[in-house]
């Protein structure tokens, strides 16, 4: 299924916090945007060689806007400048998506845990939570309470919101969260790497969900040889150590959606027909990555000698 592409205006840009630019997004002869659940990101192509993902943290109920949140980091890859120097308000860019790889599962209790622009994702699922009728809470740190965007939106929920800046509160207590769960409990993260890797060490098998910014560090495992067959494309090639399956299919001329390139935004996920996949994403899940049904091309291998691919 082709995904919705579209040149959208920035009807707004205002400050969500320090260092945070939020973006409204609309389409510029008023057309509905697609449906979305929380969760959910879009690429945003901001020139040739420069493409974002951001996640959707407005109102899915909302089909005439997209909001999203943009960082601004200094030392990064060029992105956040773009948008925080170059995109103004009457400004068309172009997007992609929706897709979702950290849709909200259905639960009878949320733990939620945020790390500075890693509010993104969650605050729509706070929404979802409440309207579900299920318990929920939210613990959320940042450099600074200044730093922390969504701040004034999220004191509407009241106690059920933990604001922790590490500048008066140190690092967060996840214990305080994360210990002794009641059977259930669905925990959802999204942060930097470090709290991440912190909560996964809480918490029990299953009951995690996890957004990452920066690809997760993968055990160290050799590169082979191996063959890659293209069922809809009648093509079958040879994927060399140093090359990845994106790549090789790319230098074949078979167009494949793709974007980040290091396993995070899931774009360039693929069917898998046949064949063991050597998951080295930051994307699927356990369950996911053991049903061997899907693969990030970008980044994953074979565990054998030949994958058959729907592409």
């Amino acid at each position: 299924m082709t995904a919705y592409e579209a040149e959208l205006v920035v009807d707004r840009r205002e400050s969500a916090a320090d260092g945070v630019l939020a973006l409204t997004l609309r389409h510029p002869l008023g057309e509905q945007l697609p449906a979305w659940e929380a969760g959910a990101h879009i690429d945003v192509v901001l020139g040739p060689d420069l493409e974002r993902q951001y996640s959707l943290c407005g109102d899915p109920a909302d089909r005439t806007a997209w909001r999203i949140a943009v960082l601004r980091e200094p030392d990064g890859r060029g992105g956040s400048s773009y948008v925080h120097e170059r995109l103004g308000q009457g400004d068309k860019v172009r997007v992609r998506g929706p897709r979702n790889h950290f849709a909200l599962r259905p639960a009878p209790r949320y733990r939620f845990v945020a790390g500075g622009i890693g509010i993104t994702p969650i605050l729509p699922m706070l929404a979802a939570a409440e309207a579900a009728g299920a318990e929920w809470s939210l613990l959320y740190g940042g450099r600074t309470r200044a730093s922390m965007a969504f701040a004034g939106e999220l004191s509407a929920y009241g106690d059920r919101v933990t604001i922790a800046p590490q500048d008066e509160a140190g690092l967060l207590d996840l214990a305080s969260v994360l210990d002794d769960l009641p059977e259930g409990t669905l925990v959802y993260c999204c942060g930097p790497g470090p709290l991440l890797d912190a909560v996964e060490e809480r918490c029990p098998a299953g009951a995690l969900h996890v957004e990452r910014f920066q690809p997760k560090a993968q055990e160290a495992s050799g590169n082979t040889e191996f063959e890659v067959e293209l069922a809809r494309s009648g093509r079958t090639l040879t994927v060399p150590a140093d090359v990845s399956v994106l790549d090789t299919v790319r230098a074949a001329g078979v167009e494949v959606l793709f974007s980040c390139t290091e396993g995070t935004c899931g774009t360039c996920e693929t069917d898998v027909l046949e064949g063991t996949p050597d998951h080295r994403d930051s994307v699927l899940d356990d369950e996911e990555r053991a049903a061997g049904e899907t693969m990030l091309i970008c980044v994953s291998r074979c565990l054998g000698k030949r994958l058959v691919l729907d592409l």
